[in-house]
């Protein structure tokens, strides 16, 4: 194949039959949508091309600045993308998280902008937030910048209703396959295939994979942080489930060492995700179904990630004092404390505020007197065993409770006898008025 333009590439990859012997499953065909295979590493490189190239000769022509609140694939191809039309390109985010993947950004020529944020993703409801204020400043009509908007533009979901949903019915010779799985992060993917499978067959099931509360997958959001997506529908999914960053990491292994496919955590999550959902399904079945699943991305870009959660993989000592290890139980029960009697504890017995979310959004608001210590980095205090004296009373804070609560769990299990979880985290103490002041 010759092509004129690398942009020409973006599109029509592989659909790969994940060998039985593999997954484990008798009576369905399982297959990988190998969309780590687009020219820039990324299901994301579909959206990103069909977002910007309406636009792109009036901003060549304006000398205009591409720019995503973004951290991860669609900056990646964006500034792949402006770079190649002799612009410049901005990725807006509040965190950072992996590593690589800032390097990466910086090596093609972007500018990152990390901005305070009271959450660690957009929230559109919270009017006082600036990465919100930003993004509507972005939004707004006559802005001297190309904004993509993946949250909210439409082509992220078109890019995937002309495409990938299509080349999956082809491949398939013409049908749908009785089961969809896909990873829900700005859910245009998802949406777009969805929709394209269920108009060749009303009867496609469709499993929408979501992290675990206060669990990180890159690419993939919580239940509760869809819900402010703009092109998130429920009514896409006829069920939705959470998967874990262990979870996560197994499947990759799986698609690493046993399939060849080089996914990264977001690939391993569908793959994981679809065998454990489709195990009693396949139990039951007198015959043959077809599913299908998206591998996102490339394992090289999460390294890091990966040393960071299972560092025995890497040769280095199996991680120690790790939330990960909790049970559920352990979790539901971890000690917690309300917004008022929180307010209370503070006043009488002074403990030790450590509010575990990101500079950018501690910065922004957060409890007067507190400290920060961002969850990775109190991660790896805590695997070097207790990092306050017992005597230290200490009430923990995150975005919305389920950080703080895993950490309560776990170092009550190492023993310290006085610390709790701020019930609702910081989002909690906002909404109930309680006071909050920002650097």
């Amino acid at each position: 194949m010759r092509y004129d333009s690398i942009t020409e590439a973006i599109g029509n990859t592989p659909l790969v039959r994940i060998d039985p012997d593999v997954h484990g499953l008798r009576n369905i065909d399982l297959y990988a949508k190998l969309e780590l295979l687009n020219p820039f590493g990324s299901v994301k490189d579909r959206a990103a091309w069909n977002m910007a190239r309406p636009h792109l000769s009036e901003a060549v022509e304006h000398g205009s600045q591409i720019v995503e609140l973004s951290s991860g694939n669609t900056a990646k191809a964006l500034a792949v993308i402006a770079g190649m039309h002799g612009l410049t390109f901005k990725s807006v985010t509040n965190r950072m998280r992996v590593p690589e993947i800032k390097d990466l950004l910086l090596l093609l020529g972007a500018q990152i902008e990390e901005l305070p944020g009271q959450s660690e993703c957009l929230d559109p409801t919270a009017t006082d937030d600036p990465l919100t204020l930003f993004h509507r400043n972005l939004s707004a009509s006559g802005s001297a910048y190309l904004h993509t908007d993946q949250y909210f533009n439409p082509r992220n979901t078109d890019a995937h209703l002309t495409g990938t949903g299509p080349e999956i019915v082809k491949d398939l010779d013409g049908r749908a396959p009785d089961w969809f799985v896909a990873c829900v992060g700005t859910a245009g993917s998802s949406t777009g295939v969805a929709r394209v499978l269920r108009e060749t067959d009303p009867a496609v099931r469709v499993l929408g994979l979501v992290a675990a509360k206060s669990d990180f997958i890159p690419g993939i959001r919580t239940i509760d942080e869809v819900q402010e997506v703009g092109l998130f529908d429920p009514d896409t999914y006829d069920t939705m489930e959470s998967v874990s960053a262990d979870d996560a990491i197994e499947g990759m292994l799986a698609l690493n060492r046993r399939c060849g496919i080089l996914a990264g955590p977001t690939g391993g999550a569908a793959y994981f995700g679809a065998v454990r959902h489709l195990r009693p399904v396949d139990a039951e079945l007198t015959e043959r179904q077809v599913a299908v699943f998206i591998v996102c991305d490339r394992v090289e870009s999460y390294l890091s990630y990966v040393r960071q959660r299972r560092p025995d993989l890497l040769g280095r000592p199996p991680r120690k004092n790790s939330p990960a290890d909790l049970s559920d139980a352990e979790i539901r029960t971890a000690p917690a404390i309300g917004v008022g009697d929180a307010q209370a504890w503070i006043a009488t017995d002074r403990p030790l505020v450590v509010d575990l979310r990101s500079p950018y959004a501690y910065a922004a608001l957060h409890i007067d007197g507190s400290v920060n210590i961002v969850d990775e980095l109190f991660g790896e205090l805590v695997q070097g065993g207790l990092p306050f004296s017992r005597r230290q009373p200490v009430l923990l804070a995150c975005p919305v409770g389920e950080q703080s609560a895993r950490y309560a769990a776990l170092l009550t299990r190492m023993g310290h006898p006085d610390v709790r979880g701020l019930a609702g985290g910081i989002i909690a103490w906002r909404d109930a008025g309680a006071p909050l002041v920002r650097d």
